[in-house]
């Protein structure tokens, strides 16, 4: 029997998933029409029944309302089983899925949430993964304004039960989101969208504004590219210059968010599966000098519409924050994570995305603090800056430069907090041995005079101990 499940190509093999799915439906197809057995299925019978009973609710719509009453009424645990084959659909098979199926895991989808089944907030989070960044698809797309249906419809139900982690999930990838289509003027297919968008942010920020502060200062980061959208633009002001607005008593200034490190599983929500799969292959198995091939397969697989560029910056955000490789691959030859950002640092082909890409690379150095945040967060921008001397110098110039311009622009109120943290994060690289000083940066030439006075100003004042003059003694790790 031909999957009704998957498209499969004449060269693809069968995938172990899907063919669990059928062959439990087909071994217990006559068990699933009325009249239901009455008896107590056994451990494995029920295994299998949850089996069936998802591949006939995706593939025969219209049997579902039978198939899910069935589902009701032989449940045990709480829709457990049930709900993690759903997620298994969508980890490995949503871009395979028939149009059919995938409109029937939304409804399905409904039901879980409807029902409070166990695991409905971690088969959300995996839809969510599935919206592809910088796709103007109509799949895409639909799969998009589904989501955020879903999301504004049940925003205050899931208040009431307690599930903040799925809510600023869905803040964070509406505001990533936001930020592509906002671009797309005048555009009526997506009109619609962004205004669901917006309005489930705005929402979510005004009057949810101590749920979307666990977030942490990436929130900040996805705020300063939607400044142009006048309801986010007010929003901004209050959170520079009102923070009394959003009604939070412990919160008083936006410092407290540059603060607050932002969780790893956030940075998972921007990258699908599929995507994870094969970055951390590229960077746990292909070694360095043999990743040419590698990196031009992901290209086209992942970034070949131009449109999808954007997805560089959360690429760049995965690897730092969420991608820390063992210590038996950092001593190995296997390609560094700097290779891999230097790589896609490299193919930008717009300088607004070479920009963002900068700013997601340096954006933990801005507010770091040993006791909060992570080491390997900022390692890759540091070995990227001195691995490319000489080869690749033109690099390291434009990335310390660009550094120091936020150094000096990206909140000159709080500059003293970025300094310290800018300073903080060179004087850690250089205590635990991830370079053993910082002489090539100090001394490098292609700085202008005023940079190059910023730089050396920041460590005579701030660090004495990594002055010039002591720098080059300092042990490695």
């Amino acid at each position: 029997m031909a999957s009704k499940l998957i498209q499969i190509r004449s060269f693809d093999a069968e995938n172990s998933l899907e063919v669990s799915l059928r062959e439990a439906f087909q071994h217990l197809e006559p068990r699933l029409r009325p009249p239901f057995p009455l008896t107590i299925p056994t451990q494995e019978e029920y295994i299998n029944l949850n089996k069936a009973i998802l591949y006939g609710i995706l593939c025969e719509p219209h049997l579902a309302k039978i198939h899910i009453k069935h589902l009701h009424a032989i449940i045990t645990d709480g829709y457990c089983y049930f709900t993690s084959l759903v997620i298994e659909v969508v980890n490995e098979l949503y871009g395979k899925l028939f149009d059919s199926v995938k409109a029937q895991l939304i409804w399905v989808t409904h039901e879980m949430v409807n029902v409070l089944a166990m695991g409905f907030d971690g088969l959300l989070v995996a839809l969510l993964r599935q919206i592809i960044g910088g796709d103007f698809s109509d799949g895409n797309l639909w799969l998009c304004f589904e989501m955020v249906s879903i999301f504004s419809s049940k925003r205050d139900f899931f208040v009431e039960e307690d599930e903040p982690r799925v809510l600023t999930s869905a803040l964070y990838v509406f505001l990533r989101l936001l930020a592509d289509h906002c671009r797309m003027r005048n555009d009526a297919k997506i009109e619609a969208l962004k205004r669901m968008e917006i309005d489930f942010c705005v929402r979510m920020l005004r009057e949810k504004f101590g749920l979307c502060f666990q977030v942490g200062r990436d929130l900040v980061r996805l705020l300063q590219d939607l400044v142009h959208v006048p309801e986010f633009r007010a929003i901004w002001k209050d959170l520079l210059l009102n923070p009394s607005a959003f009604q939070t008593s412990c919160f008083i200034d936006i410092s407290q968010l540059y603060l607050s490190r932002t969780s790893s599983r956030y940075f998972l929500l921007r990258i699908t599966p599929e995507m994870e799969n094969q970055l951390r292959f590229l960077l746990t198995r292909v070694k360095l000098g043999s990743q040419m091939r590698y990196q031009v397969w992901f290209g086209k697989k992942f970034l070949g519409v131009p449109e999808r560029e954007t997805l560089k910056i959360d690429i760049v955000r995965f690897i730092c924050c969420a991608h820390h490789p063992s210590n038996d691959v950092i001593q190995s030859d296997i390609i560094p994570r700097w290779a891999v950002i230097g790589w896609l640092l490299k193919s930008c082909q717009r300088k607004v995305v070479e920009a963002n890409v900068k700013l997601a690379l340096f954006y933990d150095w801005l507010f770091f603090n040993e006791k909060v945040d992570n080491i390997m967060n900022i390692e890759p921008a540091m070995l990227l800056m001195v691995h490319s001397i000489p080869k690749y110098v033109d690099v390291t110039h434009t990335l310390l430069e660009f550094l120091l311009i936020l150094v000096e622009n990206y909140d000159i109120e709080r500059k003293d907090l970025i300094v310290k943290g800018v300073s903080s994060a060179f004087v850690l690289l250089v205590r635990k041995g991830v370079v053993q000083s910082l002489d090539a940066l100090i001394c490098f030439d292609m700085l202008s005079p005023l940079h190059k006075q910023l730089f050396e100003r920041m460590f005579t004042d701030m660090l004495p101990s990594l002055s010039k003059r002591n720098i080059v003694s300092l042990p490695s790790k």
